[in-house]
């Protein structure tokens, strides 16, 4: 009883001590899932219409299509400036798929297995799969045979790291080429039902052929809207707010940020070029004086000596004259050219090779090398090269074209300095072998160019460059610059210091740089981040070192009317002179019975546009005027119009020598000519309206 009674006194704490553990369970519990929520939001890269897309997914696509820029241009190397253009395109296509798919589920479209089969292996092989150049045979034409070995072999055993690299590649290949055909596919099908909407009725028809026929001379004035300044033209902020409400869609805009800035350069300073002229002449007595110099030249050069068959098209332009006028052992320089102290010795002289071989092979990994010489021996036999190579050679991308390598040229990169040796040294059809650690490659010599006269020199060369003291003094410069800066300071703190303040407006979030300076994307990612007034720490972007200041940020779905003002203004002020410009001109038709009379009056020059008809982009000399040319199309011959406003001016025009061609109305192909004028453009334009309409949310800005 006494316990009972304890536990009764103590009711209210053990209750309150059962409900914050379970308080702490449930929010223990929720700060555990609401972690995995919180990952995943940070993990989505964009939202559209409320579809997430996960930053994986994104990524993926990006690797997939660099893969396939490497194989369609035969380039392993992706520079900074393709990577952009890709990230630009794999968005847009992000998108694309995104709003095709969801309308396409709407009207119950999709692509089914079969379909997508019969275009990826099938009878009818989508054009996507047709152009690619390493499905091609040696005529360039698409090899059936070569898209199924492809096939087969991304699906092999990788026997080493070299083969799992590359069928990890051909798999991304073939995902990206299975997913656009797809796409395409779904594309073209939807495409082909919505151009089902247009249609041409009798009336349109009648019309787009009797006008089709007809065609006009034109006499014509024209008062130009420049002809009176825009200061005689009063326009109030009123006038200018209406214009800004009634087409206020016109003004649609995405999330954008406005920056000015300095950038410190990265150059080399006045000393910098005194000590790379210092070093190069402290080496010019013993290059000079040694027969071989390559040792030299290696541990100085900023190139290295490879010995390099120079021609006298890839010699250094200011090395021809010395370079095939001298003899071995001769020197010249140093000399200071497109920044940079250089110097050259002739090593070699009398060589006569051509500039390229065609090359084809077929390599052996370490486990079938003994089939070497037996596989030569068939090749010498007349045996078929490309059979062999597809039998035998472990490179598959060149197996399935032959074997071949293609075009080489002398001093080619990435090959071997022994390949090349024997590659130029050797007769046409030729088979030579070269061993490696990764296995044996047997290499047959197809084709060569005309032999020509080469030397071989020793070029030792020093770039000046900004030294690690300049870049660290120019780094420097830009901290004090930006320690404790204040926005309302930056331009005379600029000024004071000599610094040339630049600007950079209305940078959206997908910028990949801020006015195309290289490596420049972390500065537009600090813009999002930050609020007006932020002024910015360091940024190192390639060659310059950039401080900026925020100076305005917008997030508004339209330009708010100050931004657009002084557009709505000149587009007020046409106005005002239009109405003005008409009222003068009529005013002048109603006293003169002529256009002699009324260019007199008005002191205008007549003009003329022959063979005016409603195919015509341009009037005249005036450039695109639709509303001229439908009148003066409109009128009977000899006849003078009113004032017409024109996108240049205000016009006159009087039609003379109207041709009415002779022609059969044949009602079914007037009306399928308006729908083929409209069929090509009107699906993309459906798509973009779909797209101005959708809810996107780009959170790129996150992760690069």
């Amino acid at each position: 009883m006494a316990t009972l009674e304890k536990i009764r006194k103590r009711g209210v704490l053990l209750v309150i001590v059962i409900g914050v553990a379970l308080l702490s369970f449930i929010i223990g519990d929720f700060l555990t899932q609401g972690s995995t929520f919180f990952n995943k939001s940070r993990e989505t890269v964009a939202e559209i219409n409320g579809e997430k897309i996960n930053i994986r997914d994104y990524q993926d696509l990006l690797d997939q299509i660099t893969v396939f820029q490497k194989y369609e241009t035969g380039s392993q190397d992706i520079d900074e400036q393709t990577t952009q253009q890709l990230r630009a395109f794999v968005w847009d296509q992000l998108i694309r798929e995104k709003i095709l798919m969801t309308e396409a589920q709407k009207i119950g479209l999709e692509i089914d297995k079969e379909e997508l089969s019969d275009q990826l292996i099938g009878n009818n092989i989508h054009p996507m799969i047709q152009q690619r150049r390493f499905f091609a045979d040696e005529s360039g034409r698409f090899n059936r045979m070569l898209l199924l070995q492809f096939l087969n072999f991304k699906d092999d055993e990788p026997t080493d790291y070299q083969m799992q690299e590359v069928l990890n590649e051909y798999k991304m290949l073939w995902m990206f080429l299975e997913r656009t055909v797809k796409i395409a596919m779904l594309q073209e099908k939807y495409n082909n039902l919505i151009s089902n909407v247009i249609f041409a009725n009798n009336l349109q028809a009648k019309d787009n052929f009797t006008w089709s026929l007809k065609s006009a001379d034109v006499n014509y004035l024209v008062k130009p809207y420049y002809a009176v300044s825009d200061a005689e033209f009063v326009v109030s902020d009123k006038e200018i707010k209406e214009r800004y409400n009634q087409q206020i869609s016109q003004y649609r805009q995405e999330p954008n940020a406005s920056i000015k800035f300095v950038s410190f350069a990265i150059e080399p300073q006045e000393e910098d070029y005194t000590e790379a002229e210092e070093f190069i002449n402290s080496l010019k007595e013993e290059f000079y004086k040694e027969d071989d110099v390559m040792e030299l030249v290696n541990m100085n050069s900023d190139i290295p000596y490879t010995g390099q068959n120079y021609s006298e098209k890839t010699v250094p332009p200011h090395y021809k004259d010395f370079a095939f006028s001298g003899k071995k052992g001769d020197a010249i320089g140093p000399m200071f050219v497109n920044n940079t102290y250089t110097m050259a010795k002739i090593m070699e002289t009398g060589i006569m090779l051509p500039d390229s071989v065609k090359l084809r092979h077929i390599f052996l990994l370490p486990e079938n090398e003994s089939k070497a010489d037996s596989i030569i021996r068939a090749i010498r036999g007349k045996a078929d090269f490309g059979e062999l190579a597809r039998k035998y050679s472990a490179v598959r991308q060149t197996a399935e074209n032959d074997g071949e390598i293609g075009w080489i040229v002398d001093g080619a990169e990435g090959l071997d300095k022994n390949i090349l040796q024997d590659a130029f040294a050797k007769r046409v059809h030729e088979v030579f072998t070269f061993k490696s650690p990764q296995g044996t490659q047997i290499i047959q010599i197809m084709e060569k160019t005309a032999p020509k006269k080469k030397v071989k020199l020793a070029i030792l060369e020093r770039n000046v460059i900004a030294s690690t003291k300049t870049q660290s003094k120019i780094f420097n410069d830009a901290k004090r610059f930006a320690a404790g800066l204040k926005a309302a300071d930056f331009d005379s703190v600029a000024l004071k210091n000599n610094y040339n303040v630049r600007h950079a407006n209305e940078i959206r979030q997908s910028n990949e740089n801020v006015l195309n300076i290289p490596r420049s994307r972390q500065v537009v990612r600090w813009a999002f981040e930050n609020s007006k007034g932020a002024v910015s720490d360091v940024f190192e972007c390639d060659q310059e070192i950039i401080v900026a200041v925020l100076t305005d940020i917008s997030t508004s779905k339209y330009q708010p009317v100050d931004k657009v003002a002084s557009l709505i203004r000149g587009e007020i002020v046409r106005d005002k002179k239009a109405e003005q410009f008409t009222k003068e001109i009529n005013d002048a038709l109603s006293k003169g019975s002529s256009l002699e009379e009324v260019a007199k009056s008005l002191n205008l020059e007549i003009k003329s546009a022959e063979r005016v008809n409603f195919n015509s982009y341009q009037f005249g000399s005036e450039g695109f005027e639709p509303a001229v040319i439908g009148k003066a199309l409109s009128q009977t011959e000899g006849q003078l119009s009113q004032a017409i406003k024109g996108n240049a001016g205000i016009f006159v025009v009087r039609t003379t020598n109207v041709q009415q061609q002779e022609s059969d109305f044949d009602l079914a192909t007037e009306q399928q000519n308006i729908i083929s004028r409209y069929r090509y453009s009107f699906p993309n334009m459906v798509l973009m309206d779909l797209r101005n309409q959708s809810d996107i949310e780009d959170n790129r800005l996150r992760f690069y």
